[in-house]
């Protein structure tokens, strides 16, 4: 728990988004504060799609987005510019070299920090592909280059979908090490959407979905 006078740094009020014929979230409120948010759910439920409407990619159909106070539709580029999110499944960044995606993102966030990236870059095993483009890279390593990129954002809040699907066991146990010791030393929300929670991760708060 946060203290009660502690404003949280992801303000989510009376959310609302259907797709035609299957309504998903209807007025949701959430308060996220520093620390992992464990959002879980069965295909259908609204995982992706919630993230995507944190991040300000999906616009919402009714409620109300604050990072830090900043609306994300009164100030939709400061919005942004706070949140880290790329869908592991687009395609949009394919022709970029490994580096060249490093270089957007670090264009995109005055935070990003280079040290972390060399670490993260280290420890998922990256190495080998810096010298590729991304359309070359299997499911695995492409998400590796995201989850990098995240953990470098230094923004608030970040957004992780399914982030240990397709990756070998070193690199999800990196990965989890990473997330467990960054909870305390930084005041950065992630929200992390999945089918279930990972062994051993200390959650802030869980959001489930259902089946």
């Amino acid at each position: 728990m946060n203290p009660a006078n502690q404003t949280p740094t992801l303000q989510v009020s009376g959310l609302q988004f259907s797709y035609p014929g299957h309504e998903l979230f209807s007025n949701l409120s959430l308060n996220l504060s520093p620390g992992i948010t464990m959002v879980l759910g069965g295909d259908g439920r609204g995982k992706s799609t919630l993230l995507r409407l944190l991040a300000g990619a999906l616009p919402a159909q009714g409620g109300q987005l604050r990072i830090n106070g900043t609306d994300s539709l009164v100030q939709a580029a400061n919005y942004k510019a706070q949140v880290f999110w790329a869908d592991p499944r687009a395609g949009e960044f394919d022709k970029l070299s490994v580096p060249e995606y490093f270089a957007l993102q670090r264009g995109n966030y005055s935070h990003f920090d280079d040290v972390v990236l060399a670490e993260v870059t280290e420890g998922l095993g990256l190495h080998a592909h810096l010298h590729k483009q991304l359309f070359m890279l299997s499911t695995g390593s492409k998400r590796k280059v995201f989850l990098a990129a995240a953990f470098a954002s230094g923004v608030p809040v970040t957004l992780i979908d399914e982030p240990f699907a397709a990756l070998d066991l070193p690199s999800i146990g990196f990965a989890l090490s990473w997330l467990s010791g960054a909870i305390g030393q930084n005041s950065r929300v992630w929200v992390i959407a999945d089918y279930a929670v990972p062994s051993g991760l200390a959650l802030t708060q869980t959001l489930d979905l259902g089946d």
